[in-house]
């Protein structure tokens, strides 16, 4: 079979052209806006991208058009589809039929964390053996690519509550049919398609009642609003974390870091122990979530804590760009501001706040680009969120589909003169070399391409003067 896929540089969509690829399907696709990770990783898997939504694109013939979420009705491409009655269906809709029919699926669902815990139950199945199937929204570096298709009964998805597409606005996962599924937190997120947090709980409550009696549920047990969900009814078993009684994360031992080392617990009993160079108490507990879940397809969470110690974490996830002469340059793809807040959190504790007279500082550039963000909803948060940094740099496009709605200068004057607004990249990065000193570690966050700016800092610092780069005055 030929498939189009309308929306190919999407993660989940790119992620099923790899899968369709692997299956044996032709693939071609479309998409208006390329950037890497994903249109590098397509690129190696032999797919041919196309540029905008021209409608010459229906000469290539394919048996189906798979259409992503990004496409509306007005979109060039799909009018001309709609209009000739060609065939068409949604990518989780297509996933579901052709890929995970039959398969033991493992998904992960939550308003944060999700690719992060599905990289890491992903592994831990492979290091048990188990050689699972895949589909993340980001690259885990264990592998490489964020989807692979095996001959394995397992397969484990990252499960998005987004809507599938403009035909169809259930959440994605209601397509998926997990028998295990994560529950890692649930907040107020996507203010363009639900209008509050009661409506995305509904959506979750689609997704437990798909959950057959076998399966089983592992949920946050700090959450009130999946417990409302749960509530709600719930026909599956559930396991909780992060509670006791449940799944936990506890000191290993006295004077040794949590961070660094830290014991698993489930129903008052000890029975792992992790070590790892994963910062954070938001990662402790997607770890504990994702050790769960693999111990109901019969990894021991013994082995399963070992084989953290193994687990490389995900492109785009405080990943180190580069360093020039002493400034360290981070990418990281928060957007929401309580990832933003636990974003900065996990990179304090790695580089710790130094001795006295010699602070190490975090240098915050953001990029506020998601659909909530655009509409302004949790600008008033920012500030929170962005406290613990000492310089702040934000940016918000002038114009076109990136540009923001609201005044990211007025949302950050609660900061005072620790945070500066900016419309102009190049202006941007000027005024973050100027401001960067040896040891500092400037921690730049989008879900976007953010027009390249890693590398235009790195840039930046290798041509200023020698002077400046030993931070004399």
């Amino acid at each position: 079979m030929h498939i189009h896929i309308l929306g190919i540089c999407g993660t989940f969509m790119g992620g099923l052209a790899v899968l369709a690829r692997n299956a044996g399907h032709t693939v071609t696709g479309c998409d208006a806006g390329v950037y890497p990770p994903m249109s590098t990783q397509l690129e190696a898997q032999g797919i041919k991208l196309i540029e905008g939504w021209g409608v010459e694109q229906l000469d290539l013939k394919p048996d189906l058009f798979v259409v992503g979420n990004v496409v509306t009705r007005g979109n060039p491409l799909m009018e001309e589809i709609l209009n000739r009655g060609l065939p068409y269906t949604s990518g989780p809709q297509w996933l579901g039929e052709h890929v995970l029919n039959g398969k033991w699926v493992l998904a992960v669902a939550g308003t944060h964390g999700k690719t992060t815990t599905t990289s890491m139950l992903t592994w831990l199945l492979e290091d048990a053996g188990m050689n699972p199937g895949f589909l993340i929204g980001g690259v885990p570096l264990n592998f490489g690519v964020s989807a692979r298709l095996t001959d394995s009964s397992f397969f484990v998805i990252e499960a998005d509550e987004y809507d599938t597409a403009f035909f169809d606005k259930r959440s994605k996962f209601v397509h998926y049919r997990p028998r295990t599924a994560i529950l890692n937190n649930l907040e107020f997120d996507h203010a363009d398609i639900f209008p509050d947090l009661a409506a995305i709980e509904t959506q979750f409550h689609h997704l437990v009642r798909t959950v057959p009696g076998i399966g089983r549920i592992v949920s946050n047990g700090r959450e009130d609003a999946l417990e409302r969900v749960l509530t709600r009814g719930c026909w599956s078993e559930v396991e909780r974390f992060g509670v006791e009684g449940g799944w936990q994360a506890l000191p290993a031992e006295d004077g040794v870091a949590v961070d660094e080392r830290f014991a698993v617990y489930h129903g008052g009993e000890r029975v792992g122990v992790v070590d790892w160079q994963v910062q954070g108490e938001h990662n402790r507990m997607n770890a504990i979530a994702a050790i769960a879940a693999a111990r109901h397809i019969g990894v021991p969470p013994v082995q399963a804590a070992k084989s953290l110690s193994t687990f490389r974490n995900v492109k785009r996830r405080m990943e180190v760009r580069g360093s020039v002469d002493g400034v360290t340059v981070y990418d990281d793809f928060a957007h929401h501001p309580t990832a933003i807040e636990t974003t900065i959190a996990g990179l304090r504790t790695r580089v710790g706040r130094g001795e006295s007279g010699k602070h190490i500082r975090i240098l915050a550039v953001l990029e506020p680009r998601s659909n909530t963000m655009k509409l302004g909803v949790m600008k008033a948060q920012l500030p929170s969120s962005l406290a613990d940094a000492d310089l702040v740099f934000g940016y918000g496009a002038p114009a076109g589909k990136d540009a923001l709605g609201w005044n990211l200068a007025e949302a950050l004057a609660p900061m005072g003169g620790k945070a500066q607004a900016f419309s102009d990249i190049d202006a941007l990065v000027k005024a973050i070399v100027a401001a960067a000193q040896p040891g500092d570690h400037v921690l730049v966050m989008s879900n976007g391409g953010f027009g390249g700016v890693h590398q235009k800092l790195l840039d930046a610092l290798s041509a200023r003067p020698a002077e400046q780069a030993r931070g004399v005055a």
